[in-house]
């Protein structure tokens, strides 16, 4: 699927595109679970800020949200669509892609298969108005299927649903579809790989997924492709930390704070006290930062050689919610070379 082929559909779109040819550079905000089930407010902050970044000028101004999962709680139902994601991102005024998380592909209960509501309205044949947005005018995402690759001008993402089962898992065929995609993607692009649950976490809830390591590493290796970055979700927080492959340095993300009321703290360190970062795990292995307390999102720019990670937090409900994000972290990587340069 091609960035193009949703934004062409549009004259505003086909501006950005010109923007986006012109300025040698695409930008695009990320984060995962979001669903305000419990309390909207975060979710509300995070949409705002958000949307406000959508105002400057075409060339700097993200062409897309890629949602990393768990779009809908607690089970992905039709019912919940409007409030957790139509009405929710109402006045966020570009395309919205998704990969599902374990909350997306729970079975609903309510007669409807595992993702139904999901498939409807991110992977649509055609891009309708469906039930579930009621009054929102916003068109069903036209995705091939619920894990599917997105090509942009400038970086390639694959995108892979892990399931429901705790930790994550894939299945073999699209293991397969995934190794495949890595033999065939283009070169002279950036490739970042997207998965709800996360490789790496030192959170004190979830934690990493020894399993989803094991399945990446080995397409990684039957591709003989590295991707540059990976964003995960599914913790309430945002984590960086950075892989070594040999000389080769390949951040992972996690970015699960964008909407769902309950944040999630970190491991302690030895003597009791907060984690120190950076934090040596092992020498292939460090987490750079993290964000425990506040909820925020990620912009990123990828150019012809360059991807710029930054990640924003958000005024917490209690404070002024007209306080601008404010930018927290920074990961500026030189993917051609696989080196992170100072930012």
């Amino acid at each position: 699927m091609t960035l193009e082929s949703v934004l062409s559909g549009s004259k505003e779109g086909q501006a950005q595109l010109k923007a986006i040819k012109k300025s040698g550079q695409v930008v695009f905000h990320t984060v995962g679970d979001t669903g305000g089930i419990k309390d909207a407010v975060p979710q509300t902050i995070v949409a705002k800020k958000m949307a406000e970044q959508l105002t400057v000028d075409e060339a700097d101004r993200p062409a897309f949200f890629y949602h990393l999962g768990d779009v809908v709680y607690f089970k992905g139902e039709k019912e919940n669509y409007f409030p957790q994601f139509y009405e929710a991102y109402e006045n966020y005024a570009a395309p919205i892609f998704a990969i599902p998380g374990n909350h997306d592909g729970m079975p609903p209960g309510d007669g409807e298969d595992s993702l139904g509501a999901f498939m409807r309205n991110f992977c649509s044949k055609d891009p309708v108005i469906t039930p579930e947005a009621l009054d929102v005018h916003r068109s069903a995402m036209t995705q091939p299927n619920c894990y599917f690759t997105l090509e942009t001008p400038f970086v390639n993402l694959v995108g892979l649903y892990s399931n429901v089962p705790s930790g994550g898992r894939f299945k073999q065929d699209q293991l397969d579809w995934f190794i495949g995609e890595l033999k065939h993607a283009d070169k002279d692009k950036a490739l970042i790989v997207a998965v709800h649950h996360p490789i790496y976490s030192a959170d004190n809830h979830h934690s990493g997924s020894e399993e989803l390591e094991a399945l990446l590493e080995g397409a990684y290796t039957a591709a003989k492709r590295l991707p540059d970055a990976v964003l995960t979700a599914h913790v309430h927080n945002f984590q960086r930390f950075t892989r070594q492959y040999g000389k080769k340095s390949v951040p992972y993300f996690v970015i699960g704070n964008g909407g769902y009321h309950n944040l999630h703290g970190m491991q302690k360190a030895d003597d009791g006290g907060e984690l120190p970062v950076p934090y040596k795990i092992n020498d292939e292995l460090q987490l750079e930062d993290y964000v425990k307390s506040r909820h925020g999102f990620s912009r990123t720019t990828a150019s012809k050689d360059e991807l710029l990670f930054e990640y924003f937090t958000v005024p917490r409900p209690h404070e002024s919610w007209s306080s601008p994000a404010e930018r927290y972290n920074t990961c500026r990587l030189n993917w051609r070379k696989g080196v992170i340069l100072p930012a």
